[in-house]
């Protein structure tokens, strides 16, 4: 690349062969590659080329693969001949660097000249769209141009669908695919994921008998629905299967790995995992002192962030790795530790506590009987939510019988009225839920539900069970 530089100095021809080399070889998040880009721009001033149309289109795309979203719309803006090209290259940009808003401001703004968007166009708008009636017109646009319903397409229509929470018609635009490959079952895997972990399983169980192999972002996925629901056994043949894809070294299935046995109950897996990885990044570190945490290894958790920030300097602890540290803190009662890791955030690593930060330490300081300090805690939380920790404080209030600290609490909290409101019209607190894995199946039952089909019988024998080992059952919700 240094020589590419060199010679472009000295010639238009050739600088007009990098900057197409670049906009076509262009990875994103390579630091030497946006100075490389920068020093681009230089050259086309200096060799008189800022008018060459040519040019200006493979700067475009360049600066929108960059993500320099400000350099590409400048030079797009000034460009005396745009083509579809130029357009999708900043939608696309726009679309990508999350400035959803302005990718679909230029698509509209494309459509109002006169041009007629093709795939790439309609894909990277779909992307943009977090609002289901302009999703919809998209996929008429879709069928009104009569466009193949590929992978591509098809995907991006589940993904928009289903970050507009509108499941049937992701299932819909599914079924009516013909082909479907791994990205296409990763997509609506997704979905599901976020919706309803057990059905994002049974989906993963039809892609095996489908055919299409799983790749990383399935594993990856699945792992996390194995996570939540408690799915060990599928949670150990992913993990066969990554071994046997060479995928088990990836940093983040690895990660997914260590968050599944950790949530499976079996924290010396996840321990194997971690320590079998060959690069760790934030998020391994981070999963691996949360499993700790979750499983009341406190000292051992404190004992894994010190030597995270040890290791040669190569990750750095972010706010996930302080919730979990506090987190272990908040189980074994570490008072003091709790103390200095929460400053350490500012002095040492110059982040700012947010509110999980300070609902740990809350939490921390009223299980200790700090209720004092809990208090002057809440008051300077960001953004000042104090309804998120004032409920656990005053029942630590109540415990040590402070009467005081109840009272302040009492005053502060002009929103009660409000948050009762909010109960009466439906807004509530979403019930606990737990699985049970029966027959490569997992059953799905929710605190005080009763729509499992065994309901009734699994509740009478929970009773005689409760009883027999002493314990008297409230069955008051049920």
């Amino acid at each position: 690349m240094a020589k590419l530089v060199e010679e472009a100095r000295n010639s238009k021809s050739k600088t007009r062969r990098f900057i197409d080399k670049f906009a076509q070889y262009y990875t994103p998040g390579n630091v030497w590659g946006l100075v490389h880009g920068k020093i681009g721009h230089c050259l086309v001033f200096k060799a008189g080329l800022d008018g060459d149309e040519h040019v200006n289109h493979s700067l475009t795309t360049m600066d929108a693969s960059c993500g320099e979203m400000g350099f590409a719309r400048k030079v797009f803006d000034e460009m005396g001949d745009r083509d579809l090209v130029s357009w999708n290259s900043m939608i696309s940009g726009y679309s990508k660097m999350g400035f959803a808003k302005e990718a679909i401001g230029l698509f509209m703004e494309m459509r109002e000249e006169g041009f007629e968007p093709d795939e790439m166009t309609l894909v990277n708008v779909l992307g943009a769209c977090g609002d289901l009636g302009l999703g919809r017109w998209v996929e008429g646009l879709v069928l009104e141009k009569k466009m193949e319903v590929n992978s591509y397409v098809g995907s991006a229509l589940i993904v928009m669908y289903g970050k507009c929470g509108d499941l049937i018609f992701v299932r819909r635009v599914f079924d009516s695919m013909p082909n479907k490959d791994v990205v296409t079952w990763n997509a609506i895997i997704t979905c599901r994921i976020n919706g309803a972990s057990n059905e994002a399983i049974v989906l993963f169980n039809g892609m095996r008998e489908a055919g299409p192999n799983p790749d990383k972002v399935t594993m990856i996925e699945v792992l996390s629905a194995c996570s939540t629901i408690g799915a060990l056994d599928l949670g150990k043949w992913v993990e066969t299967h990554a071994s046997e894809r060479g995928f088990q070294h990836d940093v983040y299935v690895a990660s997914e790995l260590i968050d599944m046995h950790a949530k499976c109950g079996s924290l010396d897996n996840a321990l194997r995992v971690f320590e079998s990885m060959p690069h760790k990044n934030e998020v391994s570190w981070n999963a691996m002192i949360s499993a700790l945490a979750f499983h009341g290894q406190a000292l051992e958790a404190l004992s894994l962030f010190r030597r995270m920030s040890k290791d040669n300097g190569t990750v750095q602890p972010n706010d996930i790795t302080f919730i979990g540290v506090l987190s272990a803190c908040v189980h074994a009662g570490l008072v003091d530790e709790g103390r200095q890791l929460f400053e350490s955030m500012k002095l040492s690593f110059g982040l700012v506590p947010k509110v999980k930060h300070y609902s740990c330490m809350v939490d921390l300081c009223a299980r200790a009987g700090l209720l004092n300090e809990a208090w002057d805690l809440i008051k300077k939380m960001p953004g000042k939510q104090y309804e998120i920790v004032l409920g656990s404080l005053l029942g630590a209030c109540q415990r040590r019988r402070n009467a005081d600290v109840g009272e302040k609490i009492y005053a502060n909290m002009r929103r009660w009225d409000d948050s009762a409101k909010m109960r009466q019209c439906g807004v509530s607190k979403t019930p606990g839920c737990s699985w049970i894995d029966v027959g490569a199946r997992a059953h799905e039952f929710h605190a005080g539900g009763s729509l499992h089909h065994h309901s009734e019988n699994i509740y009478q024998l929970l009773n005689e069970e409760m009883k027999r080992e002493g314990y008297i059952p409230n069955i008051g919700c049920i």
